[in-house]
C-alpha cells in the first residue's frame, strides 16, 4: 500500500479540509500511523486526540516523512507539514484511500442503537456465515473477526475502531477473501468522525434511550440522537425498529438519503406507531421463551417485504423474548444480503453471543447469570425477563458503572435496581481515571434503600463472592455489565480480569470443597 502526497492534497481539497502544505516534492507514503510507536520508514503521521509533541519527535525518529495536524508543530521541522481543519475527518479520508477503499469490495451491514447492537451483529454474522461460505467479517464491541485464521479473531478495544484501524482491518478482510462485513457503529464513531465518508449497504436503527451522556461523550440527548441518526443518513437501505422512541425523527433521517422503497420497518404483531409513518413491513410474534431458548413467528406484510420473503417460525438459541427483536433485525438484514429461510433458521438456532446470558446452576446458591447488560434499558429487559421466568426468594445483583463515560447510566442503574433487585453489590467496572468508590456512591445515592439492601464492595471478585455466599437455592445472582470482558480499564491500562463467570465458577467450586 502507498499513497502520493499530491493524492492526499487532492482528496483533502475535495472535502475542503486542507489549510496548508509546506513546500515539498511529491513524496510517496509507504505507511500511515497515529501511534508514533508504529511509524515505519516513509510514513505519514497523524497528530490527533490527546497529542503530545514528544509523539511527533518519536515518529520522526522512526522514519516519518510528513505529519498531519490542525496546526504547525515545532517538533515537525524537517518534515512535510499537512495542516487541516479537522484531523479526525482527514485521517478517515486518507486511511480509506491508503488502503484502496476496501469498503467498496464489501457488502456492509451496520447496526446502531442504545442496546442490542452486539447481539444483532452476532445473529446476522452467524446467518451470513452460511450464506457466504464463512466469508463474513465482524467488527463488534466484543470481537473483531477479519479472516479465517485464528489470529484474525481478536478482542476489540472500541465498539467502532479508529478510522485508520477500521480501514486497515477492512483491507485485511478483503485480502483474506471476506465478501461481507457486519459491524456496530456507535454514536461516538460519528462524534469522533471515525466513520467519516463511509457509506453502508444496509444501516439498522434498533432503539434509543438516554445513554453516553457526560463530559467526555455527548453533552445532551439531542447530540446523542443526532449522532445515532447519521448511520441512516449514510446508508443505502435502512431498517428501523418501529417501536423505538423518536420514531418520526429516525424515519425522517432515513428519508433524507434513501427512497421510501429502501426503508423497512419492523415491529411486534400488534404494535401500532403513534406517528405518521408508512405501514410496518415486517411483523413478529413471540410464541414461547424460557431460560434456554425462544421461538417466534416472523412474516412480511407489505408487497416490498413479501418480495424478499423468508417469513417463518424461527428458534433462537438464546434465552429471553427481549432478544427476539434483535433476531428479527438480523433476519431482515440477512434477507437483504441474500440469505435464505433455511440459512436464517440455521444461523439463529446455532448462534452464540459471548457474555450474553451465560448461566451457572448451583446446588445451594441458586442460579448465577453473567450478562453484558450495561444501561437501564438492557438491565431492565434482563431482570424483568428473569423475574417472569422463575420464582425467586431474592434477586441479587452485582453491578458497577464505567468511569469517564456514560455518566447518565449511574442514575439508570439506581432506578432499575430499585425496581427489580432485593440486594445490590455496587462494585468496579472499568473505572478508567475515576475513583470507583465515588462512582458506586453516585449509584447508591439514587437507590430506594427501603426496597434494596445495598453493599459497596469495590473489589469485583470479592463483591461476586459476597453475593454468591449470601444467596440460597431459590435466589438468582446477576453479574451485570462486563459479560465476557477479560479486562478492567484502569487509568488507561487494560488490566487482565478473568471474567465474571470464571470468577463465579471458582467461588462455587470452593464452596463445594
Amino acid at each position: 500500500m502507498q499513497l502520493q502526497l499530491n493524492e492526499v492534497i487532492e482528496l483533502l481539497n475535495e472535502h475542503q479540509l486542507l489549510k496548508k502544505v509546506t513546500d515539498a516534492p511529491n513524496v510517496i507514503f509507504k505507511g500511515i500511523a497515529y501511534d508514533s510507536r508504529k511509524v515505519t520508514e516513509a510514513s505519514l503521521f497523524f497528530c490527533k486526540g490527546a497529542f503530545k509533541p514528544d509523539y511527533l519527535s518519536t515518529a520522526k525518529k522512526n522514519g516519518a516523512t510528513a505529519y498531519m495536524a490542525e496546526a504547525e508543530l515545532e517538533e515537525g521541522v524537517g518534515l512535510v507539514a499537512i495542516i487541516v481543519t479537522n484531523i479526525q475527518k482527514a485521517m478517515a479520508l486518507i486511511s480509506a484511500a491508503f488502503y484502496d477503499f476496501p469498503q467498496n469490495q464489501l457488502f456492509i451491514i451496520a447496526y446502531t442503537g442504545t442496546k442490542g447492537k452486539t447481539t444483532s451483529s452476532y445473529f446476522t454474522r452467524n446467518i451470513l456465515k452460511e450464506t457466504t461460505s464463512d466469508k463474513t467479517a465482524l467488527f463488534s464491541t466484543i470481537d473483531r473477526i477479519i479472516g479465517p485464521k485464528p489470529e484474525q479473531e481478536f478482542k476489540s478495544n472500541l465498539t467502532t475502531p479508529e478510522s485508520l484501524d477500521l480501514f486497515h482491518d477492512m483491507r485485511e478482510a478483503v485480502d483474506s477473501g471476506m465478501t461481507h462485513l457486519v459491524m456496530e457503529v456507535s454514536s461516538q464513531a460519528y462524534k469522533k468522525e471515525r466513520v467519516y465518508g463511509l457509506h453502508f449497504d444496509v444501516g439498522v436503527f434498533l432503539n434509543i434511550t438516554p445513554d453516553h451522556i457526560g463530559p467526555t461523550e455527548h453533552p445532551n440527548f439531542a447530540d446523542y440522537l443526532h449522532c445515532k441518526l447519521q448511520l441512516l443518513v449514510n446508508s443505502k437501505i435502512c431498517v428501523i425498529n418501529a417501536e423505538t422512541d423518536h420514531l418520526l425523527d429516525v424515519y425522517q433521517a432515513a428519508k433524507t438519503t434513501s427512497q421510501p422503497e429502501d426503508i423497512y420497518l419492523f415491529a411486534h404483531q400488534d404494535f401500532q406507531p403513534k406517528m405518521a409513518v408508512p405501514p410496518v413491513d415486517y411483523r413478529f410474534k413471540s410464541d414461547e421463551a424460557d431460560l434456554i431458548e425462544s421461538q417466534f413467528e416472523f412474516y412480511p406484510v407489505t408487497p416490498k417485504a413479501k418480495k424478499i420473503g423468508n417469513g417463518a417460525t424461527y428458534e433462537l438459541n438464546l434465552p429471553g423474548n427481549f432478544n427476539e427483536s434483535n433476531a428479527v433485525a438480523a433476519a431482515v438484514t440477512a434477507s437483504l444480503a441474500g440469505a435464505s429461510q433455511a440459512e436464517i433458521a440455521q444461523g439463529l438456532r446455532t448462534v452464540h453471543v459471548p457474555g450474553r446470558m451465560e448461566s451457572l446452576q448451583t446446588e445451594h446458591n441458586g442460579t448465577i447469570y453473567a450478562d453484558y447488560a450495561h444501561n437501564y434499558a438492557s438491565m431492565k429487559a434482563l431482570l424483568s425477563f428473569l423475574e417472569s421466568q422463575q420464582k425467586t426468594d431474592k434477586v441479587i445483583v452485582v453491578v458497577g458503572s464505567p468511569g469517564n463515560k456514560g455518566v447518565s447510566r449511574r442514575a439508570g442503574f439506581a432506578k432499575v435496581l430499585s425496581e427489580y433487585a432485593d440486594v445490590a453489590f455496587l462494585t468496579t467496572d472499568d473505572p478508567s481515571f475515576e475513583d470507583p468508590l465515588k462512582i458506586a456512591k453516585q449509584i447508591d445515592e439514587n437507590i430506594d434503600h427501603k426496597k434494596v439492601n445495598v453493599t459497596i464492595e469495590i473489589d469485583r471478585p470479592k463483591a461476586i463472592r459476597k453475593a454468591i455466599e449470601l444467596s440460597t437455592e431459590n435466589d438468582i445472582v446477576v453479574l451485570a455489565g462486563k459479560g465476557d470482558d477479560a479486562y478492567q480499564k484502569v487509568r488507561g491500562v487494560d488490566t487482565p480480569y478473568p471474567t465474571d463467570m470464571v470468577v463465579a465458577k471458582e467461588i462455587v467450586r470452593g464452596l463445594k470443597d
